[in-house]
């Protein structure tokens, strides 16, 4: 029996994309804040591949954020007024709409909560301004490492005393779920299909043999009973 759910947070539970070019557009208004936002996204996997690969020791995802907020300016040929306050924007992502009212019925008889590449304190941060009703925070800084390593998902069952076949990853990115099965977790796809704007071409619909696919929260939870 699943007892516990752990979600991917950016793109699944939040739409970073929006919220991230509101806050662009807000403090360099003569960008195209769509771009940026993409652009900053874009140097998210690399910055964590060379932790993943051993190359560098582990640095939490505010301080990558941050380095690679550095380089789009730099690119964009900017100066950002306050880059600390830009960076703390990843703490100020809205959630989709099913996102809060799913959780809460999902939380009734299940634990939840993240098991995102995020910190522990930009998930709680992000948890008090989006409403998510966590039971607690999980994911890549107890395991000092980043997804898709297996050790990030199964650092979150060891922390719940949980077995991987009895914790269900929620994800709307088909190589999350593809790693965390590798692990041993259970798999629920959703899929987000404007993550990435209007001409998102990935993940939009379920590819892998996943044990439930849900069109949001609320049919999650409907299908977990």
């Amino acid at each position: 029996m699943v007892e516990a759910l752990i979600f991917d947070v950016f793109g699944t539970c939040v739409d970073w994309r929006s919220s991230i070019a509101r806050e662009v557009a807000a403090v360099l208004p003569d960008l195209d804040a769509f771009d940026f936002a993409d652009a900053w996204r874009a140097e998210y996997e690399p910055s964590m591949a060379a932790i993943r690969e051993g190359g560098r020791g582990y640095v939490s995802l505010d301080d990558l954020h941050r380095e690679n907020l550095e380089v789009v300016a730099t690119r964009f040929g900017v100066t950002v007024p306050n880059p600390a306050d830009l960076t703390a924007a990843w703490e100020r992502l809205d959630p989709w709409p099913d996102v809060v009212p799913g959780l809460q019925a999902l939380k009734h008889n299940r634990i939840i909560a993240p098991c995102s590449n995020g910190s522990i304190a930009l998930m709680t941060r992000l948890a008090k301004y989006g409403g998510l009703p966590w039971d607690c925070i999980l994911g890549a800084e107890i395991a000092r490492d980043y997804k898709p390593k297996p050790e990030v998902y199964l650092a979150s069952c060891a922390a719940l005393r949980l077995s991987p076949d009895q914790v269900m990853m929620v994800a709307a990115h088909n190589d999350d779920l593809y790693a965390a099965r590798q692990a041993g977790l259970k798999s629920a796809f959703v899929a987000r299909p404007t993550e990435h704007g209007p001409f998102q071409s990935h993940d939009l619909r379920a590819e892998g043999n996943w044990d439930i696919v849900a069109k949001d929260f609320a049919n999650l939870a409907d299908k977990l009973g």
